[in-house]
């Protein structure tokens, strides 16, 4: 073999290793990313924040909950604060609410304020009752803005959910955290900016440098990416398995599958394309999906009943997920986000969900 031959047959190796690591990289900043503004508050020098940007407005807010606009302008002041910008039926924000919920606890009496601005990715979460039902679901007694136009998300520059940003008691941003993790770290920062407002404003604290404990979710490495039922969210993503495809605005009659493929959805019956869902049009229909992860997730709107078979035998009871209401049956009764599949381990598997209900729309699917 001549020598340019062996060399280009090396770059090519390594240039193909090299997009690989890439790959796995950025694959594990969707779920860990963060971005730490921090000074050491133990230090005795001053510090400047003339790095640091102010916290914008809560501007275009639809509604206030647990909270008024004239009482949440009063708590703010002088407050160390952590805005979480989430949504309610996304997975990813709804396994950073315990965490939040215990900081609001512990942390409430000794200067912090949690704002959960709640920044809608779907219609249906721009309903104030829905989210009502969400913030009593998951004992949220914090204020919480609906940001249903996007307004101060995009005050925030914001791009992802969820994303928590802790501003000091003077308003300036300290730290920013995008994604799931880094539990520890962003209390560990609670705790030095509400030591630092209490040195500012010569109040006394309690010395407890404990942190809480929750056992944290732990992600499958190797798991399907979320696939998105609507055809303008779905955009570039080659999810929908079946060969009628996309057809916006239409209703279409889609046939069963002759083969599935991974990590794609296949629908069986007529469903009405939407910009961000399906909806079954028919009295019955089915939907099928070869995965691989050890969580699947639903959301979904519109009363129905789901009956999920896995690898075409009724689910059983060690994979059933914590919202299935008897034996492999699934009762759909509000909008939002239900857990079918919850196993120890992640494995490669072909769900089936034959659903029963005209007038069913589903948004996605999510994997852990």
């Amino acid at each position: 073999m001549k020598s340019e031959i062996k060399i280009a047959l090396i770059l090519g190796i390594v240039i193909a290793v090299g997009i690989g690591i890439t790959s796995i990289t950025l694959s594990t900043l969707d779920e860990k990313s963060e971005t730490v503004i921090i000074q050491d508050v133990n230090s005795n020098t001053k510090i400047d924040k003339s790095g640091f940007k102010i916290a914008p407005d809560l501007v275009g807010i639809a509604y206030y909950l647990n909270t008024t606009p004239e009482e949440l302008k009063k708590q703010i002041k002088d407050k160390v604060v952590l805005y979480d910008i989430w949504t309610y039926s996304c997975i990813n924000c709804i396994r950073t609410l315990p965490y939040i919920t215990a900081w609001d606890d512990k942390y409430g009496d000794q200067g912090l304020l949690v704002v959960g601005i709640h920044s809608p990715e779907f219609e249906f979460e721009k309903n104030p009752e829905n989210v009502k039902m969400a913030i009593d679901k998951h004992g949220i007694e914090y204020p919480v803005v609906m940001d249903n136009d996007m307004k101060t998300w995009k005050a925030f520059e914001n791009r992802y959910w969820p994303r928590k940003y802790i501003a000091d008691h003077e308003g300036y941003i300290r730290y920013d955290h995008i994604g799931e993790g880094g539990y520890q770290e962003t209390e560990k920062i609670i705790q030095q900016l509400l030591e630092e407002r209490a040195s500012s404003l010569g109040i006394q604290m309690s010395s407890d440098a404990s942190l809480v404990e929750i056992e944290e979710f732990e992600h499958t490495m190797f798991r399907t990416p979320e696939l998105y039922f609507g055809h303008q969210f779905a955009q570039n993503r080659n999810q929908l398995g079946s060969d009628e495809g996309f057809q916006p605005g239409k209703i279409v009659t889609y046939s069963e599958p002759n083969k599935i493929d991974l990590h794609k959805f296949y629908l069986i019956g007529n469903w009405k394309n939407y910009d961000d869902s399906m909806e079954l049009v028919s009295e019955k229909g089915s939907i099928k999906l070869s995965y691989n992860a050890k969580e699947v997730n639903i959301v979904t709107e519109n009363n129905a009943e789901l009956e999920i078979f896995l690898d075409g035998e009724p689910l059983p009871s060690e994979y059933a997920g914590k919202d299935i209401t008897s034996k492999n049956i699934l009762t759909v009764s509000e909008a939002g986000l239900y857990n079918i599949i919850n196993s120890e381990t992640s494995a490669s598997h072909t769900i089936e969900i034959k659903v029963e209900g005209k007038g069913f729309q589903i948004f996605t699917f999510t994997f852990g």
